[in-house]
């Protein structure tokens, strides 16, 4: 699945791609599954894990980061710091210290538009800091 949309993926932005996809993989907490959501490639809760899934399209594992390729950029969604403040403010200070440019972000999505200035290690630390049952309850809490 994953290796059908890398087939997809401008030549401009493959390795830094696949680099993004590699930092994810490595560094997600066991217990999150690797999927194609949305059109993206996705970590989510697996159904098996968390029954309820996500409340807005039932029967569907709950998304935790989705990475995708923009015409004028790489997207990641990261719905951790979507619903944890502490989170983002952590990332948000992390990222100043770290890279030369501006921090690109909406409400979930972390959007590279330059391949160069991607800080991986940066996004290594972030995938693993919640781990599935951590999200399970972040998502359960604001749900509510």
């Amino acid at each position: 699945m994953k290796n059908v949309y890398m087939e997809q993926v401008e030549e401009k932005w493959r390795d830094a791609f696949s680099e993004l996809v590699a930092a994810v993989e490595t560094n997600v907490p066991d217990g999150f599954e690797q999927t194609m959501q949305y059109g993206m490639v996705s970590y989510v809760v697996p159904l098996t894990s968390y029954p309820e899934g996500y409340h807005v399209t039932p029967n569907t594992p709950l998304p935790f980061i989705s990475l995708a390729v923009q015409k004028r950029h790489i997207a990641l969604y990261h719905m951790g710091i979507y619903a944890d403040p502490a989170l983002l403010s952590w990332f948000q200070e992390e990222y100043a210290k770290r890279v030369p440019t501006k921090l690109n972000m909406g409400k979930s999505c972390i959007r590279f538009t330059n391949a160069k200035n991607i800080p991986f290690d940066l996004i290594s630390e972030l995938v693993s800091k919640i781990t599935p049952a951590q999200w399970i309850s972040h998502y359960e809490g604001v749900k509510k």
